[in-house]
């Protein structure tokens, strides 16, 4: 995994509000959170120890040292973490209201510090050879640039979800796409990246920049769909009430749906087989509150049957 780390800190409140307007914050809670960390641990957690291993950028502070402790405490290897002394650790601010429902605000830090001459040093450069699927984030675009073209090179599988990147990466994007094999996002980066609002047309037309490519769409409530060439997969989201569960916090599954779709993809399952366990992994991530509340392998199997 390649991407942001950050140190979430999560305002619980009753309802958004209107602009000029304050509100109560019922509760905080600070926990490890970034879409790359989140994602290593949720493969974690269904993969096994040390068979994740996250490349990033820290500060030289306190909270990389919690980040490091978690990391390791859920078998995520951390020999391809960059520490950086001149800025602080990403960190993100996130409202949420009684509905699950969130709102998040980023400042990234020192994951902006990954850059592409930081992939030679021999230990990224050798966790890059030794992993099957490649799965890049949201680190600066040159740097997600070259790690794709050296994955593809190496015939690696490489996936992208571009999160907050995607409307800053719009005028590259043509040229990722060409070096992936999966892209993975929700409706609105599908719209920033091509300009269409509607998600299978904007898959058609990341499709026609590369035939090969297959575009996965996250689609919340109602599921994902997976396109390719012609065809098409959708598998409808897990139903959380039929278990006699409820949404808590939304934070984090898309990162939970995507660190179960990369472990299914990495034991050779079929694409659809991975939509199942992403959506599974997803909906069973609401019921918590931690951003990386996803399920383990036995929990998630459970539910799967």
């Amino acid at each position: 995994m390649i991407g942001a780390i950050n140190w979430d800190i999560n305002l619980f409140i009753r309802r958004f509000p209107k602009t000029g307007e304050e509100v109560v914050v019922d509760r905080i809670t600070r926990v490890p959170g970034g879409k790359a960390g989140n994602v290593a641990v949720a493969a974690a957690r269904l993969l096994g120890p040390n068979q994740v291993a996250i490349l990033g950028g820290l500060g030289n502070d306190s909270i990389a040292e919690e980040q490091v402790r978690f990391f390791r405490e859920g078998g995520v290897v951390t020999s391809g973490l960059k520490f950086n002394p001149e800025t602080e650790s990403g960190q993100a601010y996130i409202l949420i209201d009684e509905k699950g429902n969130n709102t998040i605000h980023t400042h990234f830090g020192a994951n902006a510090t990954l850059s592409p001459d930081d992939l030679g040093e021999p230990t990224r450069r050798q966790l890059i050879s030794d992993t099957a699927v490649i799965t890049i984030m949201d680190p600066p675009f040159e740097t997600a640039l070259k790690v794709a073209r050296s994955a593809k090179l190496l015939k690696k599988t490489v996936a992208w979800d571009p999160g907050v990147k995607s409307e800053q990466t719009v005028k590259g994007a043509r040229e990722l796409l060409h070096v992936i094999d999966y892209v993975v996002a929700n409706e609105s980066e599908c719209e920033n990246l091509t300009g269409l609002r509607d998600p299978a047309k904007a898959a058609k037309k990341m499709i026609k920049m590369n035939e090969d490519l297959k575009v996965i769409t996250k689609l919340g409530a109602k599921g994902a769909t997976l396109h390719h060439g012609r065809s098409r997969l959708h598998t409808d989201c897990f139903d959380l009430r039929s278990h006699g569960l409820r949404v808590v916090n939304t934070v984090g599954c898309g990162d939970a749906f995507l660190g179960a779709f990369i472990a299914a993809v990495s034991e050779g399952r079929s694409d659809d087989e991975a939509l199942t366990w992403g959506n599974c992994a997803g909906g069973l991530k609401a019921t918590k509150l931690e951003t990386r509340g996803s399920p383990d392998r036995e929990t998630l199997l459970k539910y799967l049957k």
